[in-house]
């Protein structure tokens, strides 16, 4: 596995909560990963997973698009709450899914109700 791939280490070990499953679509019996899997995690810069910088999270959305397996990707996210990057195409912050980063600075007003429309329609 490279130096920039993110590793089953990386995810806290394997735990009751279906991290092992998630990892065993991920990973062959020698812990590679599986031939055929083209994973844009396991390949490439994983910091972009993790960025400060909006517009590096959204590269990394777009690569999870045609994932195989962004669904259990997202659903192990959100099961094990993860406190912040990107899982299953969707951005994480405190353990949330927000719709996207804010640059620092105070957000406008506008930002403000759009986040809290997408927080509304997202718990109903």
């Amino acid at each position: 596995m490279d130096g920039g791939a993110i590793c089953p280490d990386q995810f806290g070990g394997e735990s009751a909560d279906g991290l092992g499953s998630l990892l065993a679509l991920l990973d062959g019996p020698d812990g590679a990963p599986r031939a055929g899997l083209d994973l844009p995690c396991r390949s490439g810069d994983a910091d972009k997973w993790f960025a400060e910088a909006p517009s590096e999270l959204e590269q990394a959305k777009a690569l999870c698009e045609q994932c195989p397996i962004r669904a259990e990707c997202l659903e192990g996210a959100l099961r094990r709450a993860e406190p912040w990057g990107v899982w299953g195409g969707e951005i994480f912050e405190r353990g949330v899914v927000i719709p996207r980063k804010r640059p620092r600075g105070r957000p406008s007003k506008a930002d403000l109700a759009r986040d809290r429309a997408y927080a509304a329609a997202v718990s109903a």
